[in-house]
């Protein structure tokens, strides 16, 4: 008997976006691909080091199981370890899908896959395209998908930007509002199912890694009509990225992955006399240079801020390559260093890097089960909109698995719910009219607000507070200020001028609309971090003595420790609508295959 055709509409066409397209298609259904940019400029993209898969080309004996754990071990055992298990056993599957697509994999002299080291494993255990891997995986699946568009089995609409969903008489999504970037035409559109895919909120803190299209916004929309936020207090802090006024360029891990390492001056303790200190290496001697994110990123920013030993105005540290010849780093790092000598003007073969830790990615977002349902029926998440795969931290190079594997499970999934007879009712021609006045009637009170504000301004606020109050470290004190100023920045968005009144190629409108998501977003993490007493992974909190952050007998910070009885659970935000605010639960999650053990890189990880 043959399968009913469905409708889905996928917003976002990264990696997970198109993965689950072309799921979808293979099946015989057809999707609307709602995009905020060109696909292929998607943010994916932007993920330079490679994919962790366990190939064992190199006969380290490497399993499945090994990538597993380090995975769970590395998120602080906040992930769901059933869905972590289901994306590792995967893994080398994916590679070899994309090795048939045609993806340039870099390869040893033999012609087997050759493999890098990352932060938090032992083992070399990710496959890479030179220092443009995202670009490659993102290139190959745009590739597959542009065969079903040309049949008309997908449509692709780029330079739209998602507003809303839109959820029919049983409260179930069957639909999302979304406008014209360039024509500002505000449109409904109906499916069988939603699914979001569309990346993280890394412009809720100004300037990071990500692009400026990862803004969260799609996000924030969602979970002010109701979607759950799972752990969104949990923000990755990338330990190598070039600082920069408009944003902060990423230093991929793979440097690191390839033998850098990461050093200060300071005075040699016995002699007096000025020395390179790789600190990594002597904080953690079992990993070195590559503990994993949060692990570094403490480290450097207790070096620089707390030590005083990092370059001044601004802080840095260096990542050194000059010792690696040449030849060898155009061939593996080629891409990477050549944006480095482009935008600081110096050649990364003959001098270190200066590098400090920015705002790179989050761990959390959308809650989603196993399946990737929202806990609004009819409307789905994949990639890093979701919170599933991470946990408080994680690996990197895990990143383009999770998000093609999320694909991989979305796109059958939303089938499975499409065909299942529990969608309710089809969108009315009234719903959605209602749906698109609604939005329209919105943006038109944007583009008539006069008030003082400068929307930027306001923006550049927020990323401030945020880097201030909810990053590296973090303290009780700081994130309830933070909260408060957040409210306050929230009811100056009111006051917000607005310059540019035209219906066409309104963006500065767009603009302001996304970054109320933006503001509210920032609450949902801020409130989040506050209730979760306890350091794990990416959130080190600090502990607070009559008011004032607590310093040991050396002089350190003391932090909180890890809570497994009160916090081995996920953290759930909800919107209340009338005040505005998040209101914060927690869930148990499947932990059940790995027994919780604590994190330790100073000496090889025990089962």
């Amino acid at each position: 008997m043959a399968k009913k055709p469905a409708k889905i509409i996928i917003v976002g066409g990264g990696l997970a976006g198109l993965m689950a397209t072309l799921k979808i298609c293979e099946d015989g259904s057809s999707v609307d691909l709602f995009s905020y940019c060109p696909v292929k400029r998607s943010h994916s993209l932007c993920a330079q080091g490679g994919m962790n898969a366990c190939m064992d080309t190199k006969g380290e004996h490497d399993s499945i199981y090994e990538h597993f754990d380090d995975t769970v071990y590395g998120g602080d055992f906040l992930a769901d370890q059933g869905a972590v298990k289901g994306m590792v056993e995967m893994a080398p599957k994916l590679v070899k899908m994309f090795d048939r697509m045609g993806v340039p994999f870099t390869r040893t002299s033999e012609g087997t896959l050759d493999l890098r080291n990352f932060g938090g494993q032992k083992n070399k255990r990710t496959v890479f395209a030179g220092s443009t891997t995202g670009q490659q995986l993102l290139y190959a699946l745009d590739e597959q998908v542009r065969r079903w568009e040309t049949k008309g089995t997908v449509k692709k609409y780029e330079f739209w930007e998602f507003i809303k969903i839109i959820k029919n008489k049983q409260g179930i999504c069957r639909g999302i509002v979304a406008q014209n970037m360039n024509s500002n035409e505000i449109k409904a559109f109906a499916a069988d199912v939603v699914i979001l895919a569309t990346g993280g909120p890394g412009q809720v803190y100004g300037r990071c890694t990500a692009s400026t299209i990862c803004n969260g916004s799609a996000v924030s929309s969602a979970y002010q009509q109701g979607a759950e936020i799972g752990n969104p207090e949990f923000l990755q802090i990338h330990p190598t990225a070039i600082p920069g006024s408009d944003k902060n360029r990423l230093m991929s891990e793979a440097c690191r992955g390839e033998g850098g390492r990461v050093w200060v001056y300071r005075k040699n303790p016995q002699t007096g006399e000025k020395e390179r200190w790789y600190f990594l290496e002597d904080m953690y001697p079992a990993y070195g240079n590559l503990v994993p994110r949060d692990v570094a990123s403490r480290a450097i920013y207790k070096v620089v801020v707390h030590m005083g030993l990092g370059m001044k105005n601004p802080n840095r540290v260096y990542l050194d390559l000059s010792h690696i010849p040449a030849d060898y780093l155009e061939r593996k790092l080629g891409g990477i260093l050549e944006m480095y000598d482009d935008f600081v003007g110096e050649d990364p073969r003959k001098v270190p890097m200066e590098i400090f830790p920015s705002i790179h990615y989050s761990m959390g977002g959308i809650w989603v089960d196993t399946k990737h349902h929202t806990n609004i029926p009819g409307l789905m998440a994949a990639g890093e909109c979701d919170y599933q795969y991470h946990g408080a931290n994680r690996l990197g190079a895990n990143s383009l698995l999770s998000a093609t594997y999320s694909g991989v499970v979305a796109g059958p999934e939303s089938l499975r719910l499409a065909r299942s007879g529990e969608l309710g009712d089809a969108l009315t021609p009234e719903e959605m009219e209602a749906a698109r006045k609604e939005c329209a009637e919105e943006f038109d009170r944007i583009r008539a607000m006069n008030g003082t504000e400068n929307a930027h301004r306001l923006h550049h606020e927020l990323g401030d507070i945020m880097y201030k109050y909810v990053s590296v470290e973090r303290d009780n004190n700081g994130l309830a200020e933070c909260l408060k100023e957040l409210k306050g920045i929230l009811r100056r968005w009111d006051s917000i001028g607005v310059t540019d009144h035209g219906t066409w190629a309104n963006q500065e409108a767009m603009f302001v609309r996304q970054l109320r998501n933006m503001i509210i977003y920032a609450m949902a993490i801020t409130k989040a971090a506050l209730l979760r007493d306890e350091s794990r992974g990416a959130h080190a909190k600090i502990v607070l003595e009559n008011g004032e952050r607590k310093l040991d007998e050396n002089g350190d910070l003391v932090f909180m420790p890890r809570d497994d009885a009160r916090f081995m659970k996920t953290t759930i935000v909800s919107f209340n609508k009338e005040t505005e605010e998040p209101e914060v639960t927690y869930r148990e999650f499947d932990h059940s295959l790995i027994k919780p053990r604590l994190r330790n890189y100073a000496v090889a990880k025990k089962e």
